[in-house]
């Protein structure tokens, strides 16, 4: 059983381990497949996940059509969907009421749902996020029911401690691994504060950390782990955790020295993760049903020992901090 965790200061609880479904909506390392999706959604929820985040770009909105199709009928009122909006159709400068309201609605008619859960402003500019025009347009959709809380998923310390001044915010998004500690030194603290709460992404660093790349693997031309290696398409930092590829393999040579004896690499890593009590949730991809039971097993880890905290800090500290691209 996995422990339930806050997630804003409304009294909503979550288990600690969700589901990221970047992949659901395809352009990783397998062709799009609904069928797939269902039964990866469907372990997911056997396995006692209850918190599942999308957004309405990915699969330009094809994520959201197959959790939609998911849910449809289902009586799991316990189940948590966060999505996310400010990129399709909108990044960089179409902030406007009636667009927020619009990708919200879209948003509900792929998810068949009458109010989201959860809704993040999706790595949207800093700028737009200092006017705070963004924050007044979710609470007015806030306060018409369309949706019940509403967040931000940022790229940047400093985008997240612009989104704490805001009040109503519920929760922030951030990239949280081995390989990117910096929001535990400098945000954590203050979100705790406020009760915000704290959804990781990435936390595998884009699969660095689950200890299967090598210098010799590929990817594919629509695997952003590809085209986006150096940040073509966006924040580099997406990609990777924003180091190049072959520093991030020799990081990650340096992990898995440090992994203890049976366990896993991806497993101490989402642990490592856990064991930060200001996080909500940790929302690991997943594109095959064995993903998810891999690592909702996480949960099950024992608290790492300090000696080991102190080891992957040096690593970070020789190998990672001064390497890392791009906001951060």
């Amino acid at each position: 059983m996995m422990q339930r965790r806050q997630l804003g200061p409304d009294g909503l609880t979550v288990p600690e381990i969700g589901l990221g479904c970047w992949q659901l909506g395809g352009g990783w390392s397998n062709d799009w497949n609904d069928d797939i999706a269902q039964q990866t959604l469907q372990t997911a929820i056997d396995a006692g996940v209850r918190f599942i985040d999308t957004a309405d770009v990915y699969g330009d909105g094809a994520s959201e059509r197959s959790i939609g199709r998911f849910l449809a009928g289902r009586k799991d009122a316990d189940i948590v969907v966060a999505t996310k909006l400010g990129r399709a159709g909108i990044y960089p400068d179409g902030y406007t009421r009636a667009s927020l309201r619009e990708a919200t609605q879209r948003s509900l008619e792929r998810l068949q749902v009458d109010a989201l859960d959860l809704t993040q402003l999706h790595c949207v500019p800093t700028e737009v996020m200092r006017q705070g025009h963004v924050f007044d347009w979710l609470r007015e959709l806030q306060q018409e029911g369309l949706i019940k809380r509403w967040g931000a998923s940022v790229e940047s310390v400093e985008e997240g401690l612009v989104c704490l001044a805001q009040d109503g915010l519920a929760s922030l998004q951030v990239i949280f691994n081995i390989f990117r500690q910096k929001p535990a030194e400098e945000l954590f603290p203050r979100a705790a504060d406020r009760k915000v709460g704290i959804i990781v992404r990435l936390p595998l660093a884009s699969g660095l950390l689950g200890g299967k790349i090598t210098r010799a693997t590929t990817f594919r031309d629509d695997d952003h782990r590809n085209f986006n290696r150096d940040g073509a398409m966006f924040n580099v930092g997406e990609t990777f955790a924003g180091l190049e590829l072959e520093r991030g393999i020799a990081a990650t040579e340096q992990v898995a020295a440090l992994v203890p004896a049976g366990m896993t690499m991806a497993q101490m890593a989402l642990r490592w993760i856990l064991d930060h009590p200001q996080v909500s949730v940790v929302i690991p991809g997943a594109s095959r049903p064995e993903q998810v039971r891999a690592n909702v097993d996480a949960a099950a880890v024992q608290p790492l020992p300090a000696d080991l905290y102190e080891k992957l800090a040096g690593v970070y500290r020789a190998h990672v901090r001064d390497f890392i691209r791009g906001p951060y």
